[in-house]
């Protein structure tokens, strides 16, 4: 694994290298915002895995991620955060990170994050070829409207394929679409799809659903229904094309 993992604590990076070393990945560290950039623009495509601080000087987290996101809508992104800046967590996940870690955090619970994040991406980003696609055996969920494949992570709303999910809202939607019009609560999908504990902020799960939403509307009517109070459900019994 190729990883970028930009943080202005020397002491966090020089511990993390350790770790990292272990693993036998290969990490380039960047230590302000302006750096980090320079750095991914030289090979957008050759990084695995980035891990971002927020708390950056030269140019903050949440604009390095716009930026990065601007380039590669795929490449993971992991932002390190402070427990009490939720709102920079939920803003981090709304602007395409896909995951948070809370500082101060256990070197083996980032490793962990790391390798679940990059199973789902590399899943994502190098799906197992279908001969036929049309071929409904292919797919795990299959609606009135929509179908899904594990195998190929792809989703298709009226024959139109949903693109650039990332591996978390991949997940998200196949938990919900398994399901029609089953109603999850955010404590439930935190579980289903984190399978961690996340620190009981379900607003990771709104900054998610609000991402998948925009993927889907760009393709089709909106699937995924908000339930008041409770929380979400996938329903395409009553749309329309």
């Amino acid at each position: 694994m190729k990883l970028l993992m930009i943080e202005d604590n020397k002491s966090v990076s020089e511990m993390m290298a350790m770790f990292f070393k272990k693993e036998d990945w290969h990490v380039e560290y960047a230590y302000d915002g302006l750096e980090a950039l320079s750095k991914f623009k030289e090979s957008p495509t050759s990084w695995d895995m980035i891990t971002l601080d927020l708390n950056l000087p030269g140019m903050d987290g949440i604009q390095v991620n716009n930026e990065i996101r601007a380039i590669s809508t795929t490449v993971p992104i992991i932002i390190l955060t402070a427990r009490d800046s939720e709102s920079d967590q939920v803003l981090g996940l709304e602007m395409g990170a896909d995951d948070y870690v809370v500082k101060p955090f256990s070197p083996i619970t980032l490793i962990a994050r790391i390798k679940a994040l990059h199973r789902r991406a590399a899943l994502t980003n190098n799906p197992v070829s279908v001969e036929q696609e049309d071929d409904d055996a292919s797919f795990d969920v299959i609606t009135d409207h929509f179908k899904l494949s594990t195998k190929t992570r792809e989703a298709y709303l009226y024959d139109n394929i949903i693109k650039d999910l990332t591996p978390k809202e991949f997940d998200l939607l196949k938990t919900l679409s398994q399901k029609p019009r089953q109603v999850f609560s955010r404590d439930q999908l935190l579980q289903l799809v984190w399978h961690y504990e996340f620190y009981g902020d379900e607003r990771t799960v709104d900054a998610h659903i609000k991402k998948l939403r925009q993927k889907i509307e760009k393709v089709g009517p909106q699937v995924i229904q908000t339930v008041w109070g409770v929380g979400y459900k996938f329903d395409d019994l009553e749309v329309k094309e």
